[in-house]
């Protein structure tokens, strides 16, 4: 219902939420709900669970802050329950301008310090760019070029955890979690997608995951179409009509071919330009092992900007070989859209904000951004560039006067402590008339004291 009935961005976020109350059971968790969602979304600065009670309950702002905490570590609703009906509902929006024409393999880092925090440990953290302290969570999108939502998000759980049982049972880790890959964490959740009928598309891969070869061989008997990037080490053999070609990794390859086999192909624009650059596309079948290929043919896509050394990307791909190339490169460069949603679900959402310990509280935490998330994905074409003029943003309710989270600065504070002669909190509430004039040193004065500005 658009803005002209009168509807109001308020009404929606209630209508939308009221949709979501019916997966999480108990009807006193309905509160809850709306305030945490409203929390991820209203809150400014850090949307742990004490900031968004302030904002949700100034006037209750303890009370608010149990009930929230309890809905987020403890209450027993399903996230994947969550996660189906916030894509049943979020959609619609999704294809209003086209069908699904992807889904997205990724995992998103969070750095953390210390060592207790469910699944923490000294691995590639994609954030940063490095090995380091953090934990990793694998997911599944749904994508066409006007928009993308996580539909399946699960805490990647290292060796060290499962196999240390009294860091289990502290984390709140379920019995039934077993160790399992990225790569195998990804192939359930594509095989409970299609269990759950989600509109199919093209599986995109970066190359963690698209180098493993039993996941593109298991995606592709799930009857599903890939095109996976991969690093520039793996062997094929380009297909020949006369003699078999000699096993090469796919680096090698590129720069075997001849000169006409690029084009400079134009993808989409940028924030800045028109994205362009050398493309190639060669038929191979892929050959981890000496010998006779053992993987069905496929297409090799390279990229070679003109301005490099050497080829800087690689794809395979099983999709119709005579989709034209600009086609297939669009296709594959799709995935970009995933990495600017995790950019918003951090920047904007709060996803890795949350500050417990446990298996439910990480997830749960997770699942209630991406519900935020996708009302404003339905929300997007009602805002005009200009702004928000034409909605009424979700309430907001002001602070209580002094309030401040837990670890926070006293902004009222002096600089420093030992110069405090008054608590911070009560400076402003001091018995003298004019406190920024306010003598400090009276008693070691010997004539009139000098007045100094407290800061």
């Amino acid at each position: 219902m658009g803005v002209e009935s009168g509807v109001t961005i308020s009404d929606r976020f209630a209508a939308y939420i009221d949709e979501l109350t019916k997966v999480v059971g108990h009807a006193d968790r309905a509160g809850p709900l709306r305030d945490y969602c409203s929390g991820l979304l209203a809150t400014e600065g850090r949307r742990s669970v004490e900031p968004m009670a302030a904002v949700t309950a100034p006037a209750q702002v303890s009370a608010q802050h149990q009930k929230l905490l309890h809905f987020v570590a403890n209450s027993t609703w399903s996230d994947e329950e969550m996660l189906a009906r916030v894509g049943e509902l979020v959609r619609p929006a999704i294809e209003r301008h086209g069908a699904i024409e992807a889904w997205i393999i990724d995992d998103t880092s969070f750095p953390k310090k210390g060592r207790h925090s469910v699944g923490v440990h000294h691995q590639y953290c994609g954030q940063l760019g490095k090995q380091a302290n953090c934990q990793v969570a694998v997911t599944l999108s749904i994508a066409n070029h006007h928009g993308s939502l996580p539909i399946a998000y699960r805490l990647y759980l290292p060796r060290a955890w499962t196999d240390d049982k009294p860091r289990r049972t502290k984390a709140h880790v379920p019995p039934s979690v077993r160790f399992k890959t990225k790569p195998q964490i990804a192939l359930e959740q594509i095989r409970a997608a299609l269990k759950a009928s989600v509109a199919p598309g093209v599986v995109l891969m970066d190359a963690s995951y698209g180098t493993n070869s039993p996941l593109r061989k298991a995606i592709t008997e799930l009857g599903l179409c890939y095109v996976a990037a991969i690093i520039s080490t793996v062997k094929v053999r380009q297909m020949c009509e006369d003699k078999p070609k000699p096993r090469v990794s796919v680096a090698s390859l590129a720069r075997s071919l001849p000169k006409h086999a690029w084009r400079t192909i134009t993808w989409r624009e940028g924030s800045n330009a028109r994205l362009r650059s050398r493309f190639a596309r060669v038929r191979v079948h892929v050959a981890p092992m000496q010998g006779q290929a053992r993987f069905a043919e496929e297409t090799l896509l390279i990229e070679w900007p003109k301005d490099e050394a050497a080829p800087t990307k690689f794809w395979l791909a099983t999709v119709d070989r005579d989709m034209p190339l600009s086609a297939l490169i669009d296709l594959a460069k799709l995935r970009w859209r995933i990495e600017r949603d995790y950019q918003e679900l951090k920047q904007e959402i709060g996803l890795g904000h949350y500050e417990g310990r446990t298996w439910r509280g990480f997830h749960h935490h997770a699942t209630l951004s991406i519900a935020a998330y996708g009302f404003l994905i339905s929300e997007r074409e009602r805002i005009p560039p200009s702004g928000l003029c034409c909605a009424a943003a979700i309430e907001k309710l002001t602070l209580p006067s002094g309030y401040r989270p837990r670890g926070a600065p006293d902004p009222t504070a002096a600089p420093r402590s030992q110069l405090d002669r008054h608590h911070p909190a009560l400076a402003e509430c001091s018995d003298c008339g004019d406190p920024s004039t306010m003598p400090m040193l009276h008693a070691l004065a010997t004539k009139p004291a000098t007045n100094f500005v407290i800061q």
